[in-house]
């Protein structure tokens, strides 16, 4: 079983979710042969010197450190690409993930035929509100609008087959939104619902701004319902203004109203040149992933590793 830990500025939390993950490995022992394969995603503070301690006392601890700070999706790509287990459990090292139920999504997994376990949260203790208002609202967007499965609430911590993960890293797409990558790929998936947690140590890295941006990429990896909705928008503006049109002659032969005045004119004019500018972007934003893509650039770039040394 290989576990995947994304690190980012995580030197707190690293030996607490080690020695946390030690009372599951106990459990699991008989069953599965373990591999820790940690992911250093460009980490600032000494993330790293915890991940070596770790290594001078288990050889079967592995790590991955970029180059610089490529993103979590870039991480979490990285590891699955890594692994070699048979299963592959993906996790964050804060223990917000209790490591606590990987015996019962090995159970699923092992005895009931199940191709992934996955999380979510049925609570946001502790969270802002506005912050747990908005992302309730993504999850009903998607779910109208995307083809992939995104469940309220879901976490990135799931245990998954090697056949699942083989059928993620064939989709080898430089702008990666994992949460949709999951659902879409299909599968016989077992979804246990737990108490949000506290993280153990440090901050969050994701900030509103941050985490709006990355439902943005989400709506646009997984759906061109916004392309659609421009259409529309310019569909009724061009109705509205053929009515208007019809109206102001009706009203000019028949009644001999004079024309309206300029501020009407500026109105209808500022409002068909929002419609056309944000039509403008949403068209700019698919065409900027596009250009992306195409680039072939490399997801991640590996500065160090010791996988090498794998037996």
């Amino acid at each position: 079983m290989s576990i995947v830990v994304p690190c980012f500025n995580e030197e707190k939390s690293i030996p607490l979710f080690y020695k946390e993950f030690n009372k599951v490995t106990s459990v699991l022992k008989d069953k599965v042969e373990f591999e820790f394969i940690f992911v250093d995603d460009g980490s600032k503070d000494k993330t790293m010197e915890e991940i070596h301690k770790l290594c001078k006392v288990n050889k079967s601890v592995y790590y991955v450190s970029f180059s610089r700070n490529f993103g979590k999706e870039a991480a979490i790509y990285a590891g699955l690409k890594k692994s070699t287990g048979d299963y592959i459990v993906l996790m964050d090292a804060d223990l917000q993930d209790p490591p606590a139920l990987l015996p019962e999504m090995y159970d699923y997994v092992k005895n009931e035929d199940f191709d992934s376990v996955a999380t979510r949260r049925v609570t946001r203790k502790g969270e802002p509100l506005i912050r747990s208002f908005f992302a309730r609202l993504f999850y009903k967007i998607m779910k109208h609008i995307s083809q992939a499965d995104m469940v309220d609430g879901a976490r990135d911590y799931r245990l998954m087959t090697r056949k699942f993960v083989n059928a993620l890293l064939d989709m080898s797409e430089y702008n990666r939104f994992s949460k949709g990558l999951f659902g879409w790929v299909g599968f016989k998936t077992k979804w246990i619902e737990f108490e949000n947690v506290e993280r153990v140590a440090g901050e969050t890295k994701w900030s509103f701004w941050g985490l709006f941006k990355y439902s943005l990429e989400g709506i646009i990896a997984f759906s061109t319902f916004p392309l659609t909705l421009s259409s529309i928008f310019g569909f009724i503006s061009c109705l509205l203004a053929f009515c208007y049109m019809i109206f102001i002659v009706i009203s000019k032969l028949f009644f001999g109203n004079p024309v309206a005045g300029w501020s009407s004119l500026v109105c209808i004019v500022l409002f068909l040149g929002g419609i056309q500018l944000m039509s403008i972007g949403v068209l700019g934003m698919y065409l900027s992933k596009t250009y992306l893509e195409t680039k072939k650039r490399p997801v991640f770039i590996i500065a160090d590793t010791n996988m090498e040394e794998k037996p």
